[in-house]
């Protein structure tokens, strides 16, 4: 029956020299979202990067490191759920972190359905009415959040093929993806529970703090006081909540760094964020640093 559901792609990209491998996360059609324009990836000029637009089949890319750790972690990339920055927030970010030998899963989690732009359309909707685009995101959000289970379910399930350790899996979502982190978060269960949480920039607008789990993850926040988009305070709320409720938590809010960061480069200490997650994964006993004679 796995077959009926799930399936890996293996294409080669001759240009390139690269295979990717692609799964098909395992997810029950939307009853009420219909996409007419198919997946896209295309360079926005708007947004100077790379991105996806109009997902309507939840999809992961597999990393997989030269020698793996055991750690794994699923990325959900940001877009305001109209697209994905597939690049800054995804794949770079998969790359990092298998120089260091976590396996990662960069996550196309089901968007709102948009015209042949979905970046133009979200910098459209965004004005004069910004609650246009919360309007749009909240039928597609739920999908969004199942898909974020399912990946990390499927992970677990196939923990042994990936050369990764079960209870090691991690969440890690950027501003809308970090909605969805939380999301999946807030709903998880036995057998989707991820062992680790790191929200960055998350979108607290899409998805509110919430009442802790009880056996809630460990948790680090990422963000920027300068964040354009106001999302410093929900990120110190949502430190506060873990804080309070007596679980492990930790917070790296600079200064400057404003929104979308990701792996982008801009003179700036946001910049070596990626490096602080790797140093509290270890002091965590989330990352197992292997030595070398």
């Amino acid at each position: 029956m796995k077959q009926l559901f799930l399936f890996i792609i293996m294409t080669s990209m001759a240009a390139f020299g690269i295979a990717q491998e692609i799964i098909e996360v395992p997810h029950e059609k939307a009853a009420d979202v219909t996409w007419d324009h198919p997946e896209k990836e295309y360079y926005s000029q708007i947004w100077d990067n790379q991105v996806v637009t109009n997902v309507s089949v939840p999809t992961m890319e597999v990393f997989r490191p030269k020698q793996p750790n055991g750690t794994a972690v699923v990325i959900a990339p940001g877009g305001g759920l109209y697209a994905l920055s597939i690049q800054s927030e995804g794949t770079d970010v998969a790359k990092w972190l298998n120089q260091k030998g976590i396996t990662a899963f960069v996550l196309k989690y089901r968007l709102v359905p948009t015209g042949e732009d979905g970046v133009q359309d979200i910098t459209d909707d965004s004005s004069p009415d910004p609650g246009k685009i919360l309007r749009k995101v909240a039928p597609v959000m739920p999908y969004s959040v199942a898909d974020g289970l399912s990946a990390v379910r499927y992970v677990r399930e196939n923990a042994e093929t990936f050369s990764i350790d079960p209870g090691k899996i991690g969440f890690m979502g950027f501003s809308a993806g970090g909605a969805v982190t939380m999301g999946v978060t807030y709903g998880y269960g036995k057998e989707n529970r991820p062992d680790f949480i790191v929200p960055v920039y998350t979108w607290t607008y899409a998805m509110p703090v919430k009442e802790v789990p009880a056996d809630a993850p460990p948790m680090l926040i990422i963000c920027a006081t300068d964040d354009p988009l106001g999302l410093a305070g929900g990120s110190t709320e949502l430190y506060a909540s873990w804080l309070k409720a007596g679980k492990p938590v930790g917070l790296h809010m600079y200064a400057k760094g404003g929104h979308g960061f990701g792996m982008k480069q801009q003179g700036l200490p946001s910049d070596s964020w990626i490096a602080r997650f790797y140093d509290w994964s270890v002091a965590e006993g989330i990352t197992v640093v292997k030595k070398t004679n």
